[in-house]
């Protein structure tokens, strides 16, 4: 596999869906559901999601929103959206209608790569996980939302295992920096600009 396709698979993974992995529609409203809601006093699941701790090649990044949590989730969770305000996100067709959900399957094109992501973990309001493999690469894309005194902070993190990944892991490990870095600066400027209309 080639650098230069390798660097665009990186890029078009970062933000999304477990390659960046996994995201699948939009919300229809803000409401959770009952399979994702969490009873006041009742401890949250413990078998989170989580990236690959030993993958080759892991990026973290976050960052603080000034808007709603329901508007961050909206717009992180409105997959066919991503294009209007995701520059490399090309288009986005939900394989699964409905809301986001575990096993919610999305296709998605950036950087003239083609993606089939997976929803893994959806913790309304608080946590969204995707996955799946794209030119041997296989990746896991966790998102966390904490609601603060200033507004919203959101976290990213995203694992990349495979041979392109071995082969090609400080290229890969730069295009993945770049792409989640982008991705959350990116939601930073949708969710705010439409808290300041």
């Amino acid at each position: 596999m080639r650098i230069p396709t390798l660097t665009k698979l990186a890029t078009a993974t970062a933000g999304a869906v477990l390659l960046a992995t996994g995201t699948a529609h939009a919300l229809d409203n803000d409401e959770p559901t009952p399979a994702t809601t969490i009873a006041p006093g009742t401890a949250a699941h413990t078998d989170d999601v989580q990236i690959d701790a030993g993958a080759p090649v892991i990026t973290r990044d976050n960052i603080l929103i000034h808007a709603p949590l329901q508007t961050i989730w909206k717009i992180q969770t409105d997959v066919e959206n991503w294009p209007t305000w995701q520059p490399n996100v090309e288009t986005v067709v939900k394989d699964t209608p409905g809301r986001l959900r575990p096993g919610s399957v999305f296709r998605w094109s950036t950087e003239g790569l083609n993606i089939t992501s997976t929803v893994k973990q959806v913790d309304y309001g608080k946590r969204l996980a995707w996955g799946g493999p794209a030119q041997g690469i296989t990746a896991v894309h966790v998102w966390t939302f904490t609601p603060t005194s200033g507004g919203v902070l959101v976290h990213t993190e995203e694992s990349w295992t495979g041979d392109p990944v071995n082969a090609n892991q400080a290229a890969l490990q730069a295009a993945l920096d770049n792409s989640l870095h982008n991705w959350i600066n990116n939601l930073k400027h949708q969710a705010e600009s439409q808290v300041s209309k």
